[in-house]
């Protein structure tokens, strides 16, 4: 061995210093020991092989450090084998890993197994190396003892948990087969079946399997009904839109008084813009499980969005109530509230309430959708220069943030009808990043207002192009030609596909219920906006179904549906329009 400077003297080897510690301690403890003459000859072989291994941590760490992870690896594994000290065995492997020499990570960690065998830390390690390795076919073992070397009152959450180590997996369906092979006593076991049946079963789910992966499910409902885990799964498939997953979550619901499943089919709900039985579940919620803070706030937030504003206001105020004391309150949530405060008291021109609301909010991810709410209130008061001016002087630290202060500049002009200055903001962005999909769409939608249709459908189309199986496009388009009467049957043709897309878009549905009107088809078209109008009661589907109740006659029908569009957005342009050009004063 080449001759170390002074640097690497033991006193200065920070790398190795907790090791060399421990050694000499223990080699000090066994060297001082005055017991009888087999305790002492014993004491001199294990301070002989301390002495051994501690020249060998020393340098594996000096090889370590000069880049020669081989030989630092080999000395390493050495010691740790003579000392047993766990602390060695992972320094080992992670050298081999960091040297990218899996088969040799492998053979420490699996060395460290034999010699602990009741250790799950390297039965872990095991596993994932494994996996790193795309050896699944060897990972049954590993997978079992993940399991088996858990305390007994933590094997569900470990066998819940085994399909997120397979995760990186590139044969799902082999992984899906070693893993029910591997776990097949607790598939079996009354007490670990539901966890054990749902962790395969979101395997297959991963491996597309989705008949395999419902009947996991059932199976893991069956054992434990009263088990989160099926029903979870079950939530899964609902979002694949699996046949039977429905039903099956229904049933988990009926079961599991934990509120996080209940959640997460609300959440699935307004993400799909089912905002009816969203509402149901929530009030459902609130009535059975009221301190739930979370329903109050996702409650709240969507009456902000359906103008039931005094509703609003009191889901917003209980949920605050019940967050407040907490020791860590959720401060996400909480500036959350305070936008939907604060949006609630703007629709009911209480501006100065709205102020107070905004200025609570201090979370970085809603600092934009404040100011843009402030900047939205100065507008109101004829200061759109300086409701800019605010946004603008928003700072930022990421392109993201950066973007997202450039729609809000947008948005705020487009919601004032500056659809130039709008126009030539947002067209700059496309020119600096054609590929931004969301930029094109807004750029396309501003291009309609400017009444440029050609352009409109342009981008459109591009998008489309882009984003074949994304409804916004597809639909934006046969909506415009649909409002202008102009090709009505590719009209048709662009929003049954949207609405193929997205089956239970309200909006998409609303606009499938015009194009229909266009087309004079009367029924039809009733038919789609009372179905739209049930999901999503909004101003526009308002107006759209109280024109078709008039002509078909139903004029005191239409009148009705016209006020409640009035109470929920006085303002709103398409209703105001449908109004003036049928002549009619509520």
């Amino acid at each position: 061995m080449k001759k170390q400077s002074s640097d690497y003297h033991p006193c200065m080897k920070k790398s190795a210093c907790w090791t060399l510690c421990l050694l000499l301690g223990g080699a000090s403890a066994a060297w001082g020991q005055t017991a009888a003459a087999r305790q002492q000859a014993q004491a001199r072989q294990e301070a002989a092989l301390m002495a051994e291994a501690f020249y060998e941590v020393l340098l594996g760490e000096l090889n370590a450090r000069d880049n020669n992870p081989g030989a630092a690896f080999s000395l390493l594994l050495d010691a740790a084998t003579k000392t047993n000290d766990v602390r060695l065995y992972q320094r080992a492997v992670d050298l081999a890993l960091q040297s990218r020499s899996g088969d040799a990570a492998l053979q420490a960690a699996r060395a460290w197994k034999s010699a602990n065998p009741n250790s799950r830390q390297a039965n872990l390690y095991i596993l994932q190396i494994l996996l790193a390795l795309n050896r699944v076919g060897d990972s049954s073992e590993a997978l079992r003892a993940e399991v088996a070397l858990t305390a007994p009152n933590e094997q569900n959450l470990a066998l819940a948990n085994l399909h997120r180590h397979l995760g990186q997996v590139a044969d799902k369906k082999k992984a899906a087969s070693v893993l029910e092979q591997a776990i097949a006593p607790y598939l079996q076991a009354p007490a670990t079946a539901a966890a054990a049946w749902s962790s395969v079963g979101r395997v297959r789910l991963a491996a597309n399997d989705t008949t395999g992966a419902l009947e996991a499910a059932r199976k893991a409902f069956d054992a434990e009904p009263t088990a989160i885990d099926p029903g979870l799964l079950a939530l899964d498939l609902l979002e694949k839109n699996v046949p039977g997953a429905m039903a099956l979550l229904d049933l988990s619901l009926a079961k599991v008084e934990l509120p996080e499943l209940r959640l997460g089919l609300i959440q699935w709900q307004l993400e799909n813009k089912l905002y009816t039985p969203a509402r149901a579940q929530l009030e459902r919620m609130n009535q059975t499980q009221p301190q739930v803070a979370e329903a109050w706030l996702m409650l709240g937030l969507l009456n902000a969005d359906e103008n039931r504003l005094p509703a609003a206001q009191q889901a917003l105020q209980r949920y605050l109530g019940l967050v407040q004391d907490r020791t860590a309150p959720p401060k996400r949530g909480m500036a959350q509230a305070y936008l939907g405060l604060a949006q609630a008291a703007d629709k009911l021109r209480d501006e100065k309430s709205a102020m107070v609301w905004l200025e609570k909010i201090e979370h970085p991810d809603f600092l934009v959708q404040a100011q843009s709410r402030r900047a939205q209130l100065l507008a109101r008061q004829g200061k759109l220069d300086e409701a800019r001016k605010l946004i603008q002087s928003l700072p930022v630290n990421s392109a993201i943030q950066e973007r997202g202060k450039l729609l809000a500049e947008v948005k705020l002009l487009r919601d004032n009808k500056q659809y130039l200055l709008a126009h030539g903001l947002i067209s700059q962005a496309v020119l600096r990043d054609p590929q931004d999909n969301d930029l094109l769409y807004e750029l396309a939608m501003i291009d309609e207002k400017l009444d440029r249709l050609d352009d409109m459908e342009r981008r459109l189309r591009e998008l489309i192009k882009r984003l074949p199986n994304q409804p916004h496009a597809y639909n934006a388009l046969g909506y415009s030609l649909a409002e202008r009467n102009l090709r009505l049957a590719e009209a048709k043709q662009l929003i049954a596909r949207a609405l193929e897309l997205a089956p239970e878009d309200p909006s998409i549905t609303d606009s499938l219920g015009w194009v229909e009107f266009r087309l004079g088809n009367l029924p039809a078209a009733l038919s789609l906006l009372k179905k739209a109008y049930a999901n999503q009661a909004d101003a526009e589907i308002a107006a759209h179904m109280g024109e078709v109740l008039w002509q078909l006659n139903q004029r005191d029908q239409a009148r009705s549906i016209w006020r409640e569009g009035l109470q929920k957005e006085a303002d709103n342009d398409t209703l105001r329009e449908t109004l003036r050009r049928l002549k009619v004063d509520l």
